[in-house]
C-alpha cells in the first residue's frame, strides 16, 4: 500500500484519487488558518513555485482538531488562503487527524512515521504545546502545519515537526526529485 491507494475529497467535497499525483514529489500537510504557523503557507507556496514544475505537489488538509484554529467552511478556507497568502496549491475538505474520526489517509501515514523530524526550536514548540493538548497517543500529529514527504514511489520518508519551516525541506525534497 502507498499514498496512491487513497481517495480524499477536495474542497468542493468532490472525491479525489491520490494516484493522480503518481510519480511525483508531495508535502501533505494538516494546516489552520488562525494558527501562529499559519504564515507558513507563504513559505509552502515558495517551495511550490520553485519545485513544481520539477515534479512537486503540495496536498493541503485544513484541520481543526487544534484549538478549533481551522474554522469556517472549506469555501472560507480556500479564499483566505488564496486572497491572504496567494496560495496555489491543490486544498482539500477539512479533516480529522487524530481520534476515532481520523481520516483514513492520516491514519496511514502516521502509522507510517510515528515521530516528527525536526531540530531544537521544533523541540522547544513541542514542549510547549504539550502543555496546551496532551498527545493521546504516539504517533498522534501534535498540532497544525505537521508535515509528510513522500517519494516519487508514494512511500512516506519522512514526517516533520509543526514547526519545522518549510524552507528547511528544500535539500530533502530536491533529492526525492
Amino acid at each position: 500500500m502507498n499514498v496512491y491507494d487513497f481517495q480524499v475529497k477536495n474542497n468542493k467535497g468532490e472525491l479525489v484519487t491520490l494516484s493522480q499525483y503518481s510519480g511525483k514529489v508531495l508535502l501533505i500537510i494538516n494546516t489552520a488558518t488562525k494558527c501562529g504557523l499559519t504564515p507558513q503557507y507563504e513559505a509552502l507556496e515558495a517551495l511550490y513555485q520553485k519545485f513544481h514544475t520539477k515534479g512537486m505537489e503540495i496536498l493541503d488538509f485544513p484541520c481543526n482538531q487544534f484549538l478549533g484554529q481551522a474554522p469556517g467552511s472549506d469555501e472560507k478556507i480556500e479564499e483566505f488562503c488564496t486572497l491572504k497568502y496567494n496560495t496555489t496549491f491543490p486544498r482539500f475538505s477539512k479533516v480529522d487527524v487524530n481520534g476515532k474520526d481520523a481520516d483514513p489517509l492520516f491514519v496511514w501515514l502516521k502509522e507510517q512515521a510515528l515521530e516528527d523530524l525536526g531540530d531544537e526550536e521544533t523541540k522547544a514548540f513541542e514542549k510547549k504545546i504539550k502543555v496546551i493538548k496532551p498527545f493521546a497517543k504516539q504517533g498522534d500529529i501534535k498540532w497544525n502545519f505537521c508535515k509528510f514527504l513522500i517519494d516519487k514511489s508514494g512511500n512516506v520518508k519522512a514526517r516533520y515537526s509543526p514547526a519545522y519551516k518549510p524552507e528547511q525541506l528544500e535539500k530533502e525534497i530536491e533529492e526525492l526529485l
